[in-house]
């Protein structure tokens, strides 16, 4: 059973009410943002992620979760991503064409331990052919053949939404968008940058509104910070 009413009480963070706004057109060009890494010293991860190519603008764009049953909150605690709400189970897929980077396929979450690194428990990162990183985490399981530096395509399934990390035993899936940031990896920065819930609004009723903009002029302004901000 959905566990609807236990948004608020989520392990990732807490916000209002689900957004249902209309989708925004997608408004293409005909070149995507262009990123670069600007940070060097990879932290330990399970995989490092895969070498960057041209961005492309224009590629379809799906909502991470199949599910008849699904919710999710405008906002987040403490920085910007997006808690989906879903049976434990259901699929999770690819936003879009792309690659696969980080993959964790163990769950190193501590509630002891320190907070921030291991989160997210099993997750799976794409980086988008559009120069965008897309991070799914708490999945029950990573499907077989996600690896680091497989291709894969948009709505091809990664995983299942789970409750592995902090997620406080409620089922979702952790959705966070960033740029790549090559050579830093850093879990601030995967976990999510910029808001995902207007385009998870498009990419549910069927439209194409891509983050690549908002990514790249968030990177121009911060680059990929070494290390979280403060609270």
């Amino acid at each position: 059973m959905l566990l609807v009413p236990l948004l608020a009480a989520a392990g990732c963070g807490a916000g209002g009410a689900p957004n249902w706004a209309e989708p925004t057109p997608a408004t293409s060009t005909s070149a995507a943002p262009d990123f670069t890494a600007s940070s060097p010293g990879p932290e330990n991860a399970d995989q490092p992620a895969p070498t960057a190519t041209r961005p492309r603008a224009g590629l379809p764009h799906v909502f991470p979760v199949r599910a008849t049953k699904v919710a999710y909150h405008p906002t987040h605690s403490a920085y910007p991503g997006t808690d989906i709400f879903a049976d434990c189970g259901e699929p999770v897929v690819a936003v879009t064409d792309g690659t696969i980077g980080e993959v964790s396929r163990r769950d190193r979450y501590d509630k002891r331990g320190p907070q921030g690194p291991h989160n997210g428990g099993l997750s799976v990162s794409v980086l988008g052919d559009d120069g965008v990183r897309y991070y799914g985490s708490h999945l029950t399981e990573v499907a077989e053949g996600i690896d680091p530096g497989v291709r894969v395509r948009a709505g091809q399934r990664l995983g299942t939404v789970g409750r592995t990390g902090n997620a406080n035993n409620v089922c979702h899936l952790h959705f966070g968008i960033s740029p790549p940031c090559l050579g830093e990896d850093g879990w601030w920065i995967r976990r999510g940058v910029v808001w995902p819930a207007p385009y998870l609004d498009s990419w549910r009723k069927g439209g194409n509104r891509e983050p690549a903009t908002e990514v790249a002029a968030w990177h121009r302004r911060h680059g990929c910070p070494e290390k979280p901000r403060a609270r």
